[in-house]
């Protein structure tokens, strides 16, 4: 990886291409160069390289097996990654899956009671929704539509739910939107930051007060960046993670052992109105934890508590 703004930084990256596998040949270890796979992600838009004829010619690099050209987008982990730094190609496809899995699960049982399609549901088809996703948590409501309109279907079909709104149907199955879960994933792994159970490479700050208990640090963003690196920073998990913590009650943000600080997060979501944006409703805010908690109906949930 290599920020790329002039011809020698394509050099030495292609260098570097080199070197990895020659290392790895001399140690038996040869790498499948034919799966080699090239992204750019153009974030300087005005790049002067980028308005050159030429410029497709100079962003290639060759291995043993051929020329490597920039993808529009490739699959990593599991993740769909795009040279836009959007996760609309992702999101599209795991609700496609899921569609497909529920569609299977609707056809091979017939019994429709809460407790037999929740339990289906749970664990076949809101898994595929759900995996990875404090990485690609999406901000914008058609992507937020498109996976709960999942939900949304397979719960119309649970008995004694089908004449409910699916924001009703939501509090009568006791289950959350898809939104709320995806932020309810992110605190969790805020929480596993702050007490080292998992790897801090975001290097993500947090700061312990004696009357708001421990702080995240949202990083700062220079003044003057173009509104698309805006747009990044804003979506991103080292600004959405910190931000949604700091949202969280003292009593909360302070408890040491996981499990109990898990139990007493998913109560207070709970608690907080769930109405994630679907089409032909109309939400009274993002559903975000971070409206609800300026909304004056719910602001004794968190403890008067400063942000």
């Amino acid at each position: 990886m290599r920020a790329i703004s002039t011809t020698p930084d394509m050099v030495l990256l292609q260098q570097d291409l080199n070197t990895v596998t020659q290392w790895s040949t001399k140690n038996n270890m040869s790498l499948h160069e034919d799966k080699f796979e090239f992204m750019s992600h153009a974030v300087n838009r005005r790049n002067p390289l980028l308005q050159l004829p030429f410029t497709a010619d100079l962003y290639q690099y060759s291995t043993s097996k051929g020329t490597l050209t920039p993808s529009d987008q490739l699959r990593d982990l599991g993740v769909t990654v795009t040279s836009d730094l959007k996760w609309t190609a992702h999101i599209k496809d795991m609700a496609n899956k899921a569609r497909q899995k529920a569609g299977w699960v609707l056809s091979a049982f017939f019994n429709r009671s809460p407790t037999i399609m929740l339990t289906l549901y749970k664990s076949m088809v809101r898994s595929l929704l759900e995996y990875c996703c404090p990485l690609w948590n999406p901000q914008s409501v058609s992507d937020i539509e498109e996976l709960e309109g999942v939900q949304r279907t397979f719960t119309a079909r649970i008995a004694g739910a089908q004449h409910l709104n699916y924001w009703e149907r939501l509090k009568k199955l006791s289950i959350m939107s898809l939104q709320r879960r995806r932020e309810r994933y992110i605190l969790l792994h805020m929480w596993k930051i702050l007490h080292g159970s998992v790897s801090n490479d975001l290097k993500i700050k947090f700061v312990s007060r004696p009357r708001t208990g421990f702080k995240a640090v949202v990083p700062p963003l220079r003044g003057g960046v173009a509104a698309y690196n805006q747009s990044l920073y804003d979506k991103s998990f080292a600004v959405i993670g910190p931000r949604l913590w700091n949202c969280l009650p003292v009593h909360i943000n302070k408890i040491g052992e996981f499990e109990p600080f898990k139990r007493k997060l998913s109560s207070l979501l709970q608690r907080i109105p769930d109405k994630p944006p679907v089409k032909g409703y109309t939400s009274p805010n993002t559903n975000s934890v971070l409206d609800w908690r300026m909304d004056p109906a719910t602001l004794e949930l968190w403890g008067g508590q400063d942000s």
